[in-house]
């Protein structure tokens, strides 16, 4: 079986959001029969803290199944999940989990509190880190280089 990325997808929502003046982050959920839900970051626009790329994502994956669980599904994002994020990931049973930049200043995954490491984490993702970087990192530091 050969690996297919679905990071162009969430690339593509990281551009939109940038575009909508929010914080230049996508994601994808993918499962056996591909894309399943799509989302950028919203946090501005819908005035709320918690619509993040990926919580929107697991939503929008979880109301198209009629399910609360992700058991076997992948998560493609363009930064790694800050804590908030990995717990949601963490709760929908993600299968695994793909992220381009590293987020030394918010990050929860191989970051700050390392969520998935946590004693009281009742399910870990398998984790693959630097899945398109470099295309990651450039939107947000062009993103916040236009803000100063």
């Amino acid at each position: 079986m050969d690996f297919r990325s679905y990071m162009d997808v969430a690339l593509e929502e990281a551009r939109a959001a940038g575009g909508r003046g929010e914080v230049p982050v996508g994601a994808v959920i993918v499962g056996p029969a591909g894309v399943i839900a799509q989302a950028g970051n919203r946090t501005r626009e819908l005035h709320d803290p918690t619509a993040h790329a990926e919580i929107l994502a697991i939503r929008a994956a979880c109301a198209a199944l009629g399910q609360e669980r992700l058991t076997g599904y992948d998560l493609y994002v363009t930064l790694e999940p800050c804590p908030m994020c990995a717990a949601a990931i963490s709760n929908a049973r993600i299968a695994r989990l793909y992220y381009g930049a590293a987020d030394p200043k918010s990050g929860g995954v191989a970051q700050g509190p390392r969520i998935f490491q946590h004693a009281q984490c009742h399910h870990a993702p398998e984790v693959y880190d630097g899945i398109a970087a470099q295309p990651s990192e450039a939107l947000l530091k062009d993103f916040f280089a236009a803000k100063r």
